[in-house]
């Protein structure tokens, strides 16, 4: 269940040596942005949300439709909006945080290719109108206090499924204790398949990244360093040492 618009705590931002920070209500960082590099995705973690692009060919890496659910800073949805120029939709519930992306991290206007909808996450995947219409959606989404995902059912991850295409692929956060992620990844591995889901090494913050694909087919390890070249070279995201540290999910 996710948070009454009653629970939601208002936006704050913070700034330190070139980094500008959003927060809810706590210290804990929900988002950055290096201000002189506003497309650049600055945390660590964030940037391994973007290893869904390993598992699709070069040809299609910057095709279809992204989603992110939880816009946090909006560092994944300015990078595939801006850099990547893919069709994006951000959904995020707490109203104050789209203001303050708007204002503090270079978020822009909708457009042709761009919509933030102010809206429940459960509720955008659950929806029938929105049934395999994305191609990569990425999952982020944590109250003030961070302390675990606000949407971690079986219902949830199901149809998070529901909304990929056929070779649709799924990136979450995980946060927490050892348990919390062994549940929340049995939970994935549940909806998905356990042979469609991978993760990366935990950051040295404590985040998982996991990735999980409708139907997605592994290619060798030649091509997925082929890939992990094009990728960085292309977008300068570190992809090759995303492939040292993916791993199939073992339960």
């Amino acid at each position: 269940m996710s948070p009454s618009r009653q629970t939601l705590e208002p936006a704050t931002m913070s700034e330190q040596d070139g980094v500008r920070y959003l927060h809810l209500g706590t210290p804990w960082v929900q988002g950055a942005m290096r201000v002189r590099k506003p497309q650049a995705i600055e945390l660590e973690y964030v940037q391994r949300m973007m290893a869904w692009m390993l598992w699709r060919p070069q040809d299609e890496v910057d095709q279809g439709h992204a989603v992110q659910l939880g816009l946090g800073a909006a560092s994944i949805t300015r990078f595939t909006h801006k850099v990547m120029r893919m069709r994006t939709t951000a959904v995020e519930l707490n109203p104050t945080v789209i203001s303050a992306c708007r204002m503090w991290f270079q978020l822009p206007a909708d457009d042709a290719r761009l919509a933030v909808v102010e809206g429940d996450a459960g509720a955008w995947v659950c929806d029938a109108a929105n049934l395999q219409t994305a191609d990569v959606l990425s999952v982020d989404l944590y109250d003030h206090d961070a302390a675990a995902p606000v949407l971690d059912s079986d219902e949830f991850y199901a149809a998070c499924r529901g909304a990929l295409v056929h070779g649709g692929l799924m990136a979450v956060n995980l946060f927490g204790r050892d348990a919390s992620f062994a549940a929340s990844a049995a939970r994935i591995a549940s909806a998905f398949g356990v042979d469609q889901v991978w993760s990366l090494r935990p950051t040295r913050e404590g985040n998982t990244v996991v990735i999980a694909g409708r139907g997605v087919v592994v290619p060798d390890r030649d091509t997925l360093s082929a890939r992990a070249d094009n990728i960085e070279s292309r977008f300068g995201l570190p992809a090759r040492k995303w492939l040292r540290m993916v791993r199939p999910l073992s339960l």
